[in-house]
């Protein structure tokens, strides 16, 4: 008996479920900041203003005194408001390391779609905004936050351009209104990642009930939800040495309370096939920040997107980078360390000094990694 094939009607309906089922996926955890949401006139100031100091940006020549490009300021103003970006040269540099083109940059911050509102479980009391196609995230920071990485901003190039590639998140961009920031995301193109955790290297409240709730929010989970392993094969030695490197860095600068975001998904055949093609198997054209002397800190970065912030395992693909490195161990934080010590004797947890706090770091993802 001849098998009936499948009508016209019902093939476009196939497609059309598996498109609604690719974009409820795509939207996991995100909303569309669309014209009825409460952001929707905070977005599109931040989005026009930007536009016009990217542009600015791209008019203007690139040989500048260094030293005044990290003091720079500018001013725009457009109707009801003023915005203002700080070091946009000292940016646009490091974007340009990234090979991230000005256009791709305009495209994706200001031209591409309504920004998505991210939700996840985490406690930060900041605003989080996704580009529309989730390669950059915004978010508001306080003004202790922003003059932190302004005063820190020449340590923090010349650290990158000694490691170019560090795991540190790279900030692309900072601006004043309601002062918010612009980074790259660790988690792009998030397609197939359905797990990701949030390391610090603690124990006290470092678990996070995975259960949803039936709710359409991303669940970060923590260190005690971490049973497995890092396997990276033979990138298991730089990428620990580049952890350490990071961590080191962090406390010089005083800080504590950074984590590394990690997630992964296999490999696909073709990726697995593609890491033994010397055509494919690595991009090369990605510039660093200038520096040749430093070439024993680089690694052979695989041909995909997000290069900097992806690690190829033998059967894993990784996503790692450093986040939230803003929080300085100041006397609210020491006095918070006095009171956890009497809470949790002889316990890990995240408010020590930046000193204990950068080795049990790195020793904890040294201790996973293979």
């Amino acid at each position: 008996m001849a098998q009936r094939r499948p009508t016209g009607a019902s093939t476009t309906a196939r497609r059309r479920y598996w498109w609604q089922l690719r974009r409820r996926w795509r939207m996991l955890g995100v909303f569309e900041i669309n014209p009825e949401h409460e952001f929707f006139h905070l977005t599109s100031v931040m989005k026009e203003g930007m536009q016009a100091l990217i542009q600015a940006t791209m008019d203007t020549p690139e040989q500048v005194n260094y030293y005044l490009r990290l003091q720079s300021e500018e001013t725009h103003t457009h109707e009801g408001y003023q915005m203002q970006t700080f070091a946009a040269p000292v940016f646009a540099k490091l974007r340009r390391s990234l090979d991230i083109t000005e256009e791709e940059y305009m495209n994706s911050l200001c031209l591409g779609g309504y920004y998505l509102q991210f939700v996840s479980n985490s406690k930060s009391k900041a605003d989080f905004f996704v580009t529309n196609d989730k390669r950059f995230f915004l978010k508001t920071q306080s003004r202790r936050e922003v003059r932190f990485l302004l005063s820190n901003l020449q340590a923090y190039m010349d650290h990158l351009e000694k490691f170019p590639h560090s795991l540190m998140v790279r900030f692309l961009g900072k601006s004043d209104y309601k002062y918010f920031i612009v980074m790259q995301s660790v988690f792009y193109p998030d397609e197939r990642i359905n797990i990701r955790y949030d390391i610090k290297g603690a124990e006290v409240g470092r678990w996070a009930n995975p259960d949803t709730g039936g709710k359409q929010i991303i669940k970060v989970l923590k260190d005690n939800n971490f049973k497995g392993s890092i396997a990276l094969g033979p990138e298991k030695s730089w990428f620990t040495s580049q952890v350490k490197a990071d961590a080191a860095f962090l406390k010089e600068l005083n800080v504590l309370d950074y984590s590394l975001l990690l997630a992964q998904q296999p490999l696909h055949r073709d990726e697995l096939e593609g890491k033994h093609s010397l055509a494919n198997v690595v991009i090369q054209g990605v510039q660093t920040l200038g520096c040749i002397r430093h070439s024993h800190h680089h690694r052979l970065l695989p041909n995909c997107k997000n290069a900097i912030h992806v690690i190829d395992g033998p059967e894993q693909r990784y996503f790692v980078g450093i986040i939230d490195i803003f929080t300085v161990y100041n006397l609210k934080k020491r006095l918070e360390n006095l009171w956890k010590s009497l809470r949790y004797p002889g316990r890990a947890f995240s408010t020590v000094r930046p000193t204990k706090y950068s080795g049990r770091f790195s020793q904890w993802i040294q201790d996973r990694t293979q």
